[in-house]
């Protein structure tokens, strides 16, 4: 009686394992993911100018050139996943708060696509953010942090491959320091 009970103990088993195999989730797909710069945009940004990406691009870089009379310069770049593009959704300008003292970071798993400013340092800087989509699921965004610190008036700032901008510090006139929040684009396939 003891060996088939054994025999049928094993058997339980076994199927219990071949069941837990079936049932477990198959392994998530690779996905290769491109950020690709596209386009660059010069503006001199104390005149009030909204700047705002091309459709289904992402801010991945910014550089300013003197005073607030000085020229700007935006990177817009375009994410692939798997050689097609992802879909951004863009959302609405934030509250304006002042440039002299601006510390902003685009709520989690969005990125910036715009940014707004008027005047000098006391004049009032807006970003507008967006999420990300591909093939109708939303791309999250991880690993963020922060750059280097840039003097606001004489800088060139890029983020690394595969990551977007995420927000922006700065503190002071055009001599005062700069910085840049990013972070890396991912995807569970």
């Amino acid at each position: 009686m003891m060996r088939t009970y054994g025999k049928a103990l094993s058997v339980v088993a076994v199927a219990a394992a071949l069941s837990a195999a079936t049932m477990a989730a198959p392994a998530s797909a690779a996905v290769t993911i491109k950020v690709e710069q596209v386009s660059t945009r010069p503006v001199w940004e104390s005149t009030g100018i909204q700047v705002t990406c091309p459709p289904n691009q992402v801010l991945t870089g910014r550089s300013h050139s003197g005073d607030e009379r000085g020229q700007t310069i935006y990177y817009c770049s375009r994410i692939l996943i798997n050689g097609e593009q992802v879909e951004v959704h863009s959302g609405d300008w934030t509250t304006p708060q002042r440039e002299s003292r601006s510390d902003y970071s685009a709520p989690n798993n969005q990125v910036i696509v715009g940014r707004w400013h008027q005047g000098d340092e006391n004049g009032d800087t807006r970003y507008r953010t967006a999420a990300l989509y591909w093939q109708g699921r939303q791309v999250t965004l991880i690993d963020g942090d922060t750059s280097a610190e840039y003097t606001e008036s004489s800088h060139n700032w890029q983020a690394k491959p595969g990551k977007v901008m995420t927000g922006r510090m700065h503190y002071g006139d055009e001599n005062g320091k700069t910085w840049y929040r990013f972070a890396t684009v991912y995807f569970e396939g």
